[in-house]
């Protein structure tokens, strides 16, 4: 699959906002669509010019910061919690989610989350050509 299902190709899909630009997000986001065989989720590069237009509360530093999940109502869940999210709709996931649901522990895997978005680019990026994304 090359091409991820787009926001506009269904309106009533979760909407997954990603970093476009980072090989190592890439690669989750297609395997993620390859999963989704009923069609619940659409994507969305953060750095499309249209995640400002239908988002403008989202921030392009939040952004970078993790991926975002938008809900059709609006909700918007960040980072693991939005993984935790999008597990519950995808059965591959299910044998994760007695994990990613312990009581309490979000915040550890949103520290988790956290760590592996920080290095993603280092996890994806063989040549100089990512420089400009590392801190």
């Amino acid at each position: 699959m090359t091409t991820l299902p787009a926001p506009s190709d269904s309106g009533d899909t979760d909407v997954v906002i990603y970093d476009g630009h980072c090989q190592f997000c890439g690669g989750q986001v297609r395997r993620l669509a390859r999963w989704d065989k009923s069609g619940k989720l659409s994507f969305l590069s953060l750095h499309d010019p249209l995640v400002s237009e239908r988002y403008p509360e989202l921030t392009f530093d939040d952004l970078m910061e993790a991926m975002h999940l938008v809900r059709p109502d609006g909700r918007t869940y960040i980072g693991a919690a939005a993984f935790r999210i999008i597990a519950r709709g995808l059965p591959r996931l299910w044998p994760l989610l007695p994990i990613l649901y312990i009581p309490f522990s979000l915040p550890l895997w949103q520290a988790i989350y956290r760590l592996i978005a920080r290095r993603r680019y280092k996890l994806s990026c063989d040549d100089d050509s990512c420089n400009i994304h590392r801190g």
